[in-house]
């Protein structure tokens, strides 16, 4: 074994989002074009192998599988049971669904999903749908495979959902201890997972891991055990790793006591606060892990009607999240605000149907951001961009001026909402530019593709939406129930959007509206761009407005139709 002065140093954030954006991303899309072979060709190589008596190669090995424990706090599922090639995996209930988490190898899995009071499976669904996952069924027990990590929802005759969440193998995870390594269970920190508050302990280990992450030219280590921790707020330094093992919780409660005051939610007459941020002007810090961050829902409000924002990257830059989870948050859960060159990797965030205000990921007056490999479900919009005044009453606290929002990807998504799949707005009071929304699957929404510029005179420009698939649109908002909304309105002044391409779009539910765009006087929409859209059972894209049911039109500049 190696002595803790010769372990691996720990990659910095930037060499870590440099790695990730370049590969992930890649090994997706050639996994998608591997599926478009044409099955004759397929078929003919393969007659050809055994022809000139070449080995034919060996089907995948079982992947290794790490399943993540699930503490006792979250409900077991009163619904299924899970196996991961044979490994148990807990599912747990919730509110609107069921979850189930690990993590998987190289290799393929072989998922077997059991109605737990051992009815026989009368119907299923797997999304997402493009993966044309096939199931077989035997009595109580829905059996198929998967050969990537994948971000899946199953349907079970009138069961709840099931969220099945596989994440890649984790490889970045640190040692417990060691030179450079500051384990909140160990002295002098000595934090205890429970009902008291462990704040203290875990603030005085993010600061010591800072400063030595400062003084050595590299990333101090807070490591974090599996348990459940209560705290209160917590402030990330420079040159810093958080890192929450599998099991380990991160949980608010809303006692006043515990937290500050960061803003006020005008719309809901509520305070809020962020749980965890970054200090200003800090750089070089990510938040590792299998773990959770908890934001405990409608619980946390009772004590004093205290919102929460779970993580607030503000005022830094070089910033990376990779496999952490986000539940039950009270307010907007992950805040990107005023920063640059941030990535979010492999994050799960899961709230619930039944609370407002509960986006996903906000990106806010921020550049060069990227979030790749992600799921978020919630009432409101799990994936937007937004850009505010100094006077919003989500900044009024906050130094500094406004800032243009640029060169923002989101890659690789699941959204499920009540609310906009993936959208840029409402605000677009600074200017929004460079956005690009990639290899999403809307499982369900009132509006799946959305540039909603509500508030301010700021331009949107340079938007793209590509390889969107949409299976349901089953929700409405402000009127609409559609696939696509992009819109302005007049509140804080009136602004254009120009530039917005949309690209091989797959529609399984255009909704019950049409489809939308509408600009204001003086404000048109211009330069929109349709390649490829695909309508609910045509296997030819759509090659007019009306076969895109895009009819509620106004204010508009001309609209390019390829195929």
């Amino acid at each position: 074994m190696k002595s803790a002065s010769e372990r691996t140093p720990p990659l910095d954030a930037v060499a870590l989002r440099e790695e990730w954006v370049e590969k992930r991303p890649v090994k997706r899309r050639a996994a998608r074009s591997a599926s478009s072979v044409p099955v004759i060709f397929l078929g003919a190589l393969l007659v050809l192998v055994a022809m000139l008596g070449l080995p034919t190669p060996a089907h995948a090995a079982p992947a290794p599988i790490d399943v993540y424990p699930a503490q006792a706090i979250y409900e077991k599922s009163v619904s299924y049971r899970l196996t991961a090639n044979g490994r148990e995996v807990p599912v747990t209930q919730y509110h609107g669904y069921d979850i189930a988490q690990f993590a998987m190898g190289e290799g393929t899995t072989k998922l077997t999903l059991t109605k737990i009071n051992n009815t026989s499976i009368g119907s299923y669904s797997i999304s997402p749908a493009k993966l044309n996952l096939s199931a077989s069924v035997s009595g109580p027990n829905l059996t198929f495979t998967v050969s990537d990590d994948e971000y899946l929802i199953v349907k079970v005759d009138g069961r709840p959902r099931i969220v099945i969440a596989i994440d890649p193998a984790e490889r970045d995870r640190p040692a417990s201890s060691g030179v450079g390594t500051f384990n909140v269970r160990s002295a002098p920190y000595s934090a205890t997972p429970g009902s008291d508050y462990a704040t203290a302990s875990f603030q005085s280990a993010l600061d010591d891991a800072s400063a030595w992450g400062s003084a050595n030219g590299r990333q101090g280590t807070v490591y974090v055990p599996a348990g459940v921790y209560t705290l209160g707020n917590l402030y990330l330094r420079s040159n810093l790793i958080l890192y929450l093992e599998p099991g380990a919780v991160l949980r608010y409660t809303g006692e006043r006591a515990h937290y500050g005051v960061h803003w006020h939610k005008q719309s809901q007459n509520r305070d809020i606060t962020w749980f965890i941020s970054t200090r200003y002007s800090s750089k070089n810090i990510s938040v590792h892990g299998r773990g959770v961050i908890d934001g405990n829902g409608e619980d946390s409000l009772r004590p004093g009607n205290l919102g929460a924002n779970l993580l607030v990257p503000i005022y830094t830059t070089n910033f990376d999240v990779n496999g952490v989870t986000f539940r039950e948050s009270s307010s907007w859960a992950v805040t990107p605000i005023r920063s640059s060159k941030m990535t979010f990797r492999n994050i799960k965030i899961f709230n619930r149907f039944d609370m407002g205000e509960n986006d996903g990921i906000d990106v806010m007056e921020s550049t060069d951001v990227t979030v790749n490999h992600a799921i978020a479900i919630g009432l409101d919009d799990p994936f937007s961009t937004k850009t505010w005044a100094d006077d919003t009453d989500l900044f009024r606290n906050i130094p500094g001026v406004p800032r243009p929002l640029s060169t923002v990807v989101f890659d690789d998504l699941v959204s499920w909402t009540y609310c906009y799949g993936v959208k840029v707005g409402q605000g677009v009071i600074q200017p929004q530019s460079d956005i690009t929304f990639r290899h999403v699957v809307v499982y369900d929404s009132a509006v799946a593709i959305g540039v909603h510029h509500k508030y301010g005179s700021a331009a949107a420009t340079n938007i793209r939406f590509e390889d969107i698939d949409i299976e349901r649109t089953t929700n409405s908002n402000d009127g609409n129930r559609t696939w696509l909304a992009v819109w302005t309105g007049d509140t804080l002044g009136v602004g254009p959007i120009s530039v917005v391409t949309l690209s091989n779009i797959r529609v399984r539910d255009a909704g019950t509206t049409p489809a939308r765009v509408n600009g204001q006087p003086g404000a048109p929409v211009v330069g929109l761009s349709l390649d490829r859209v695909y309508m609910p059972g045509a296997s030819a894209p759509a090659t007019t407005l009306s076969q895109m049911r895009l009819t509620n039109l106004s204010h508009h500049g001309p609209i390019a139709i390829s195929s």
